[in-house]
């Protein structure tokens, strides 16, 4: 009973210091309705779900429409959003089923119903866009309604995973009114159902956002005004930041200034916070590539120096990643380090010689602009391939729309980009990157790893996966059809007067900026 009774006198302490001090914690009235301003790097390709599968657009979509499914800060089971419940129907783990939240409306007042998420869903597989989520959802055979507020997923296979895709941006809900079924929606307006309303949005320069007051869903309630300007690269931001143009900065700020910045410093606060995004090498691996032969990939591998990268380019804010799924993700190995422990010009030059290709290996390495320092990146890996006269390194950068139409064309020789878990899990490293027709476009495809990725979601309880994605990556590090650079770090910078800030991202892929509020 002791600890029971020290336990109520710390809780009335506590209560004490909070009634003399505690008001300086909360937002004043007159900042109840005051906007706060969010610089980020992140582009938004598209305000349609079906036409986006990206950090920035995904970004905006967690905030202006609703999921089924959500996840909790830092959580890797999904809970109802739009829904009151889901779960499987049956063991086999093929019909999945949902019961819609009561009094959810779309801005034009109609209720959502049954048929708007049958609608959301089938849209996304029948546009099949390029550069949309459909892949997410290759095991979905059919959607029924119900009725008005039950939704049935038919799957052609097991997924244990499904309710994880339900709660991504690939689950967006939309108003089958407003939205056209077999194309994308092109203006500048959203009809969503979340936290949030879109009531301007210029592309590339700014999206303004007013708590929706018609919300209905997981949260209690929602956020101050936002507004969320977009920057062409991070020195943009940089300059935002120090003019004092934006109360928070997130995704991305430079190296240089992220190292200098001062946990201490008064006027400004600074989360980090370990991540689940990578960026891997991705090489293509079609006929009439130069990177075809598994022996010139492997060669390509082993002249990578991923720890330089990590110190030079990024000043130790991203860790050196050896691995298809990244450090915090049940099923992680070190299967590039095991297969290249140390870089080795000798042991690549030996490759090409087996493969009988003439030297130096030409190649063209691609880059998104405005991807935080891709630039710099992109001359440093240049710089290493090239060391020795392997190969000849034709770098070039892309605006970061053309950069994945191309990429999704499968034009690219060689590109780097960043990959942000659409889950926690390492499923979401699995077939979006390396199954066959993966999102990633590599052209790369092995019956084995299909299987292996197949086997894996039959699983409920996914540690037991575990062994499923150690063979894959093993495969991976054989077969080369990525080389995993980095892990980040997250970084999120606000004004000495704005909190919430390290709430605003964790690895559950959610960027949450009703979090966000004044103090």
């Amino acid at each position: 009973m002791r600890s029971v009774r020290m336990r109520i006198l710390m809780t009335l302490l506590v209560l004490g210091i909070v009634g003399i001090g505690g008001w300086q914690l909360l937002p004043s009235q007159e900042n109840k309705n005051r906007t706060i301003t969010v610089g980020t790097t992140d582009a938004v390709t598209s305000l349609d779900p079906a036409g986006a599968y990206d950090a920035g657009s995904w970004a905006l979509f967690s905030n202006v429409f609703q999921t089924l499914m959500t996840f909790e800060p830092d959580g890797v089971e999904p809970v109802p959003d739009a829904a009151k419940s889901c779960a499987f129907a049956g063991s086999d783990l093929k019909t999945y089923r949902c019961t819609l939240r009561d009094g959810i409306t779309f801005p034009s007042g109609r209720a959502m119903t049954a048929e708007d998420v049958k609608f959301s869903f089938d849209r996304v597989k029948r546009i099949n866009s390029d550069v949309g989520p459909s892949s997410l959802l290759a095991l979905l055979r059919s959607v029924t309604a119900d009725d008005a507020r039950t939704v049935t997923f038919h799957l052609s296979a097991p997924d244990a995973t499904f309710p994880l895709k339900v709660a991504t941006g690939a689950g967006a809900i939309v108003d089958r009114d407003t939205y056209p079924a077999n194309t994308l929606r092109k203006d500048s307006s959203v009809d969503g159902t979340g936290p949030y309303r879109l009531t301007s949005y210029t592309k590339d320069k700014q999206a303004r956002l007013a708590p929706n007051p018609s919300y209905k869903g997981y949260l209690g309630s929602t956020g101050r005004p936002i507004a969320l300007r977009y920057y062409t690269d991070s020195a943009q931001l940089d300059a935002a930041w120090k003019a004092k143009d934006v109360d928070v900065a997130s995704r991305t700020l430079t190296p240089n200034v992220l190292a200098r910045m001062n946990p201490s410093d008064p006027n400004e606060r600074v989360t980090e916070s370990d991540t689940s995004e990578t960026r891997n090498l991705y090489l293509n691996t079609r006929t009439n590539s130069p990177l075809h032969d598994v022996r010139v990939r492997q060669a390509v591998a082993w002249l990578v120096n991923r720890e330089e990268l990590a110190a030079t380019v990024y000043q130790g804010t991203v860790d050196p990643l050896y691995s298809l799924i990244p450090t915090g993700i049940t099923g992680h190995t070190t299967s590039f380090f095991d297969t290249y422990p140390t870089r080795s010009a000798q042991k690549a030059r030996a490759l090409l010689t087996q493969a009988g290709v003439s030297l130096p290996v030409r190649f063209t390495f691609a880059y998104g602009k405005g991807q935080g320092p891709g630039e710099q990146e992109a001359a440093a890996l240049k710089k290493q391939l090239e060391a020795g006269g392997l190969f000849k390194v034709d770098v070039k950068g892309y605006e970061w729309t053309d950069f994945q139409e191309r990429m999704a064309a499968g034009k690219l020789d060689a590109w780097a980009v960043g990959w942000v878990a659409d889950y926690p899990d390492a499923d979401t490293f699995g077939q979006p990157l390396v199954g066959t027709g993966s999102t990633m476009a590599t052209g790369y495809s092995n019956k084995t790893v299909d299987q292996l990725i197949r086997d894996s979601q039959q699983y409920a309880d996914r540690s037991r996966a575990a062994s499923d994605f150690e063979q894959i990556q093993s495969t991976i590090a054989t077969d080369v059809p990525l080389i995993p650079l980095w892990q980040r770090k997250d970084y999120t910078v606000t004004s000495e007067d704005v909190g919430g800030g390290q709430y605003l991202m964790d690895g559950t892929g959610v960027y949450r900026l009703w979090q966000l509020n004044w103090i």
